[in-house]
């Protein structure tokens, strides 16, 4: 048989050429796609998480929580060495709390889109963080747990929003916690450096932050509104609270027992039934500073057992009653460069607020030794700038202070150093 070779067969057998590799391409194209996409589609890990497909080495459990039938199931899911769960946008109720019982876990949500709410009304709380044999003492502990970026509600019947316990380096932030019988939070021997940041903790029925027994805490920029106290923080150390602001609430702002070298810095407490801030059972080496303390009808500090402490460059105005109060079971206290006023702004107006906001109360000293009281401003406070109580209080300084529209008892003081001070002129 001959083939004749011209010009047509040439082209065709082209075109054939050219329609297979054009085919062949195609084909490899698709296939590199959709290898792509396969390599990075999640996979199931033996514990049931969603792992990224990744090359690097030590890589851990990424659980997304709406892949599982409950949020228990998918906090069950992570392995021993611990991951995160990331939770979707929805409104997610329990009935019985939910339990993170392993070290190096994120819980995080997306912000407040985020809803767990505990329906429960037999006093459990919404979220438990335990070791799995319950916590029994600091031997049990757990390590570095995060919560942030949900919001988590419950009722008047059910317990602490979130209980912590033996809970190591435990970090919350983001966290809206409201509503709940009990505490919002509990950290209850979370010795190592536990920290609560930027959250709204509000109209709990308990503690909004109860602090027990913990060590190097860190409490800022958080928002606490009508729970019974705003915070608790009994048999810790180091409590370092700056930069919060405590409104309306049922009980008192801030109460701190037995806890030592502490500072209370920076932060606006308002309108408390109770006071704005105590010390008490023997708390020492505490720093009370730069402080906005406002219209708290049960008083402003009350020093009821403290010693070695400082009360400095603070404003009290509008108290309800006793601004600053240092009873007789405290000494050795250092008072400095406050201003204790009424709601006066000058002109014409003169004051602001209604006529029973010009009871603003003053200092009172009740059987204290060795106070240094230099620097201060009262103005339109009463019944007096410095009120005497009880026993005698002796070795206390009174000097540099400046006294205008008030009345004092500080002369009355004896064993005591009284001068400089810059007094209203006599009528």
């Amino acid at each position: 048989m001959s083939y004749s070779l011209n010009s047509n067969n040439i082209e065709n057998g082209g075109i054939r050429q050219m329609r297979h590799t054009y085919k062949h391409t195609i084909v490899s194209i698709v296939g590199i796609v959709i290898i792509t996409i396969l390599w990075k589609l999640p996979v199931q890990s033996a514990h049931g998480a969603s792992l990224a497909q990744s090359v690097l080495p030590g890589a851990r459990a990424i659980i997304d929580a709406a892949a599982y039938p409950s949020l228990q199931t998918a906090l069950d899911a992570l392995p021993d060495e611990g991951g995160v769960v990331h939770l979707p946008p929805g409104v997610f109720e329990i009935n019985q709390p939910l339990i993170i019982s392993g070290s190096d876990v994120l819980l995080k949500g997306a912000g407040t889109a985020t809803h767990i709410k505990n329906i429960n009304t037999n006093g459990k709380p919404a979220l438990i963080l335990r070791h799995p044999d319950g916590g029994k003492n600091r031997k049990s502990s757990l390590w570095r747990i995060c919560l942030t970026d949900f919001r988590l509600t419950g009722n008047e019947k059910s317990g602490p929003g979130v209980y912590a316990r033996y809970i190591n380096e435990i970090f919350i932030d983001g966290l809206t916690v409201s509503y709940h019988g009990g505490d919002g939070i509990t950290l209850d021997f979370c010795y190592e450096d536990p920290r609560v940041c930027n959250s709204l903790i509000t109209y709990n029925k308990g503690t909004g932050l109860n602090i027990i027994g913990c060590h190097d805490i860190v409490v800022s920029a958080n928002q606490f509104e009508e729970n019974n106290d705003a915070l608790r923080c009994i048999d810790a150390f180091n409590l370092c609270m700056t930069g919060n602001n405590l409104d309306d609430h049922l009980g008192h702002g801030v109460v701190i027992e037995n806890t030592y070298g502490s500072v209370v810095s920076g932060n606006m407490i308002e309108e408390c039934n109770g006071a704005a801030v105590i010390l008490d059972r023997d708390c020492y080496g505490i720093t009370l500073s730069a402080n906005v303390i406002a219209h708290d009808a049960g008083g402003g500090i009350l020093l009821r057992d403290a010693h070695g402490c400082t009360v400095s460059a603070n404003t009290f105005t509008v108290m309800g009653s006793d601004a600053l109060y240092i009873g007789p079971d405290s000494g050795r206290i250092t008072v400095t460069g406050n201003n204790f006023s009424d709601s006066y702004i000058g002109g014409v107006k003169k004051v602001i607020r209604r006529t029973g906001d010009r009871a603003a109360r003053g200092m009172v000293l009740e059987g204290t030794t060795d106070i240094t009281i230099v620097g201060n401003l009262f103005s339109s406070v009463r019944p007096k700038a410095l009120s005497l109580k009880g026993k005698p209080s002796r070795r206390v300084i009174f000097s540099n202070n400046v006294l205008t529209d008030v009345e004092s008892d500080h002369r009355k003081l004896v064993d005591s150093l009284v001068k400089d001070n810059l007094e209203p002129e006599k009528k």
